[in-house]
């Protein structure tokens, strides 16, 4: 059960030190009675108190970092078991497979896959993270001539898949300072994989197919000093995986067994169904998710339901407020009131690029409303889009005095009107309508 923030406190140096980065213990106390901190932020802790407040004071599934750099991610660090209880907070690394007998031209080409491929969706710019490399060869020499083709081409966070430490250790050589994932340690070979993880500061995937044992390992790598933990099930089967992750995340988020309360590795390429159990791996609990590279279509898919998961149900996607230019317009064109809702922007951007008619988009701050419930809410009205001119600038971008607005926003014509001094045209309500429009009534 986690502790009060007061009974945390009372365990504190109380010196106020602001080494934490709180600026006084009890802000520190109470972040970690809301699993917002961890012990080890502060230096004069002792270590009785830090035996006792253990995992009971840092957040229920541990944030692990992978990779250094702009690519770096972050996964774990989750407080909820459903997102619209909350939100989901650290989006699954989704990881391209690759071995170590294939060509360096095929690691080459796949590495610059990864590096470059992106896809602009609502605003946002999704890619994948990174690359995990198999040691298939068994001998360490061609493993860390792989990896160093990957290095050389990219800085892209990596796994390091061996069973053999001798082949991790030639690896290391030329990633080890920059924390790669280490797969995996077993009851079999774990301490010398957590001595080889803590020597060159890197997270590290433990393995077994069963919640007790795993647990257990997971105890054992923290007694020889390791926090960085990722658990790699070993399912059987997808139901299996997807039973497992649910109890662990379950245990995780009561406190029951912290010693799971770790981010989860599933390697879809061991699996008869991949392509499921990408969207199992990101719908329930997967924080690593390993494949082999997918085809375009698949890679848009992947991309697109992390997004959706990893969005805040409770906080709309939503745009800057300002004058959006579409190609060069001039003085007489026109300028289409919206609102800042990221997908209605796309929407009528798109429509609007179609046309080739040059035009203005005038975004107001709606709180990501769309522009039906933000009429309905009273987030848009007239004093907004007058201030939304004013603020900027649309009178000197333009020599007429004419606004279009959307048809859902028809009821406030006449008062924007007599708010603003400018004309207001009603545009259609369906932002596909747009063109016709425009070469019809636009004057």
């Amino acid at each position: 059960m986690a502790l009060k923030a007061l009974d945390i406190y009372k365990l504190l140096p109380k010196k106020n030190c602001k080494e934490c980065g709180d600026p006084t213990c009890l802000t520190f106390a109470m972040k970690l009675a809301g699993g917002k901190a961890d012990v080890e932020f502060c230096p004069y802790l002792s270590d009785e108190a830090k035996s006792l407040l253990g995992a009971t004071t840092r957040p229920p599934i541990r944030l692990v970092k992978i990779g250094v750099g702009e690519r770096s991610f972050g996964v774990g660090e989750e407080f909820v078991f459903y997102r619209h209880e909350k939100t989901f907070y650290h989006p699954p690394g989704i990881i391209f497979r690759l071995k170590d007998a294939q060509t360096a031209e095929e690691i080459i080409a796949v590495t610059k896959r990864v590096r470059d491929e992106s896809l602009i969706r609502v605003g946002m710019e999704l890619r994948f993270n990174g690359i995990a490399i198999e040691n298939e060869s068994g001998t360490p020499e061609r493993f860390a001539d792989a990896v160093a083709a990957i290095e050389r081409t990219a800085d892209l966070p990596l796994v390091l898949i061996s069973k053999n430490p001798d082949a991790l250790r030639a690896a290391l050589v030329h990633c080890g300072t920059y924390r790669p994932l280490l797969h995996a340690a077993t009851r079999a070979n774990a301490k010398e994989m957590c001595a080889l993880a803590k020597q060159h500061g890197c997270p590290l995937a433990i393995r077994s197919n069963g919640l007790d044992e795993l647990a257990q390992l997971a105890k054992d790598c923290c007694a020889e000093g390791l926090q960085d933990l990722v658990l790699d099930l070993a399912p059987v089967t997808l139901g299996d995986f997807v039973t497992a992750t649910t109890v662990i995340r379950q245990l995780a988020i009561t406190r029951t067994a912290p010693e799971l309360g770790y981010p989860i590795y599933l390697d879809a390429t061991l699996t008869d169904q991949e392509d499921a159990a990408i969207a199992l791996g990101i719908v329930k609990y997967a924080s690593v998710i390993v494949l082999s590279p997918l085809s375009q279509a698949s890679s848009k898919a992947a991309l697109t339901l992390r997004q959706n998961v990893y969005t805040d149900p409770q906080k709309p996607i939503q745009m800057n407020p300002g004058l959006y230019r579409i190609g060069s317009p001039g003085k007489d064109a026109p300028v289409l009131l919206t609102v800042n809702f990221s997908l209605t922007f796309f929407t009528l951007e798109g429509y609007l690029e179609s046309t080739r008619v040059p035009s203005f988009m005038l975004i107001v701050d709606t709180e990501g409303l769309s522009v039906l419930t933000a009429v309905a809410a009273g987030k848009l009205n007239e004093t907004l889009v007058r201030d939304a001119i004013k603020k900027f600038d649309v009178e000197n971008e333009v020599s007429h005095r004419k606004l279009i607005i959307p048809g859902y926003a028809s009821p406030l014509s006449g008062r924007i009107e007599e708010a603003t001094g400018w004309k207001v045209q009603v545009g259609p309500r369906d932002a596909a309508d747009i063109g016709e429009y425009l070469h019809e009534e636009w004057k």
